[in-house]
Parts: C-alpha cells; sequence; structure tokens
C-alpha cells in the first residue's frame, strides 16, 4: 500500500471579469483553473494540482514542498495626482 500525504498548496483567487473566478497554483507553473463560484474554483483548482502532480511524477520532476512557502502582505502608498489649478482669468 503507497503512502499518503495531505499538502496544502497556496492558490491565488481574483475576479473574472466576465464572471466566476480564476484561479492559480503559484508553485505549480501552468497550473491554473476556473469556476463560476469561489467553492467550484476551489475545487476545479485542487483537481488540476492533482493532475499536475501525477504528470510532474510520471515525468520524475521533483514535487514542489508548499510547507517552504511564506506567505506574506505588502502594503503600497499609491499617490493621487495633484488636481489641477485653474487660473482665474
Amino acid at each position: 500500500m503507497r503512502k499518503r500525504r495531505v499538502l496544502n498548496f497556496p492558490v491565488i483567487l481574483e475576479p473574472d471579469e466576465t464572471g466566476g473566478f480564476v484561479v492559480i497554483c503559484p508553485l505549480i507553473p501552468g497550473c491554473f483553473s476556473q469556476g463560476e463560484t469561489v467553492e467550484e474554483a476551489l475545487a476545479n483548482i485542487r483537481e488540476a494540482i492533482q493532475l499536475c502532480l501525477e504528470e510532474m511524477a510520471m515525468r520524475g520532476e521533483e514535487i514542489p514542498d508548499p510547507s517552504k512557502v511564506l506567505l506574506g502582505n505588502v502594503s503600497v502608498v499609491q499617490q493621487t495626482p495633484n488636481p489641477k489649478i485653474v487660473s482665474a482669468r
């Protein structure tokens, strides 16, 4: 019997401009999916990740270890343009 382990891959969800959501797995290049709802998009990316991992294993490629990924956020201050100054005549 083969040993099984659970891998928790980070994914990024973004609303699609035509509706629904696009989801990518940044640890696996080219691994992306979509869905009409967040739940559907997550279910679809789970399947896509599993298929990508199977393909990588068949090719003898190293499987990325998601436990070594650090997640964080960066705050950026966006400068607003100066309002146009209209001179009185």
